[in-house]
């Protein structure tokens, strides 16, 4: 019998990166034009579905920085704001990006990402880097000589291994070294799981409105309304644990369509619109690692942390990670003196973005929280300072943070005003959080 070692295939490189999505085919071709020799493996082929559509302004400058701004702007829908309707209030808020705190970046882009991804890994490889779809990642060996072994699977059955000076883990939620690692956990003060779909014929705003991103607050969560091009609307439904155990027997298809109907507003613009693929859904949405580095490797995006999609950070936040990350493993591999600072900034930026993000995420169906986004106030420049959180305005040099902190003054301010209606929410949302047995995310038979 042949020796089936013989039959694996074993190259060299500078970088593996592991996953094609937003993180990964950013830091690899920053790391090319560097001239490194990098290889990227990507378990599925492009173009393949995923959710995230929505992007925010702070993308635009990155888009650039690849050289793949046209191609974007080719495929995306213009979204020149935000909206969000409550069951409590009577008037929905639009917040447009025009009146944050830098006017520069006015708008971005809703996205197919089937479409959005296949650009990226493109450009990727049109710019030197060793593109291999199809090709899973499968175990990973850090050596005593500061070099790692992954060996990778492919679709055809052949296999391969790579010996690299440095790994990147951009494999999205499937979160390949921090569960090698077993360094993955649930997020203790997140829990929610989302349902979603596309649809034909929805209900669109009219004019600049046309592509805005739209939050509908409901009882159990909320809904994304994400309009496309070609007449294309991601609907999602974000919820938490307790109410994904009351589907039952129902299909996840009819769950969604249910949930819909329990949110008068959406259902309005949902009216005359028609599901074009399978619903589908994610469970333990939230979940964070220990780590995101080691002396030689680098979790990125969302193979680090994820927390929740109500202000569509996923996308900005993988990019912005494969934009510090290159910089980091470049100066790792060429001065490896600085190498423990490099890493130690980079995991100071890793952070950055999660931390504030979260804070907002944590209490936006906070009641308190809720009248504060449906009557915002430019007192101390607070709404221009929070529409730039919303544009993803949060790792440059625009001084938004004293204002960001005089708003979240103001908001714990209102919960000693409001004593009982604070300790409501704070207990509502313990409720909600909770971890349930057996959220019920698999398709009905």
């Amino acid at each position: 019998m042949q020796d089936k070692a013989a039959e694996v295939d074993r190259q060299k490189c500078d970088v593996l990166v592991i996953g094609g999505g937003p993180a990964g085919s950013t830091v690899a071709p920053l790391l090319a034009e560097k001239g490194y020799r990098v290889v990227l493996i990507e378990k599925a082929h492009h173009p393949r579905f995923h959710i995230g559509e929505s992007l925010l302004p702070a993308n635009l400058p990155l888009f650039e920085r690849l050289g793949i701004d046209e191609e974007v702007r080719a495929i995306g829908m213009e979204k020149w704001g935000a909206e969000f309707v409550s069951p409590h209030h009577a008037m929905p808020q639009a917040f447009h990006f025009a009146e944050a705190w830098d006017k520069s970046m006015p708008y971005a882009y809703q996205v197919q990402r089937a479409e959005f991804d296949a650009i990226l890994i493109r450009n990727a490889k049109r710019k030197g880097v060793e593109v291999h779809e199809g090709c899973k990642a499968k175990t990973v060996d850090f050596l005593p000589d500061g070099t790692a072994v992954i060996r990778s699977h492919n679709n055809d059955g052949h296999e391969v291994e790579w010996t690299a000076r440095f790994v990147v883990d951009a494999s999205g939620r499937d979160t390949f070294l921090a569960n090698r690692f077993q360094i993955k956990h649930r997020n203790p003060r997140h829990n929610s799981s989302a349902v979603y779909g596309h649809f034909t014929g929805a209900r669109r705003h009219e004019g600049l409105e046309e592509g805005n991103i739209t939050i509908f607050w409901f009882e159990h969560g909320w809904f994304w309304f994400i309009p496309m091009q070609g007449d294309v609307t991601s609907i999602g439904m974000v919820t938490w644990p307790y109410f994904m155990k009351t589907r039952g027997k129902r299909s996840i298809e009819r769950f969604l369509m249910d949930g819909i109907a329990t949110c008068p507003a959406l259902a309005q613009r949902l009216e005359r619109a028609e599901l074009i693929n399978q619903v589908e859904a994610t469970g333990n949405f939230s979940y964070v690692s220990e780590r995101n580095h080691g002396p030689n490797y680098l979790l990125l995006g969302d193979a680090y942390a994820f927390i929740d999609p109500v202000f569509s950070s996923g996308v900005l936040l993988a990019m912005n990670s494969g934009l510090i990350g290159a910089e980091t493993i470049d100066t790792c591999l060429k001065t490896p003196a600085a190498a423990a600072a490099a890493l130690k900034r980079f995991d100071h930026l890793m952070k950055h973005g999660p931390k504030h993000f979260s804070w907002f995420i944590y209490r936006v169906t906070n009641p308190i929280m809720r009248d504060f986004f449906m009557g915002p106030k430019n007192i101390f420049r607070v709404k221009e300072a929070l529409l730039s959180v919303l544009a993803g305005d949060i790792f440059g040099r625009t001084p938004i943070w004293r204002s960001i902190r005089t708003f979240k003054l103001l908001y714990y301010i209102a919960n000693v005003i409001q004593p009982r209606r604070a300790y409501m929410g704070w207990k509502r949302r313990r409720f909600n959080i909770r971890q349930v047995a057996d959220t019920a995310l698999n398709p009905a038979p």
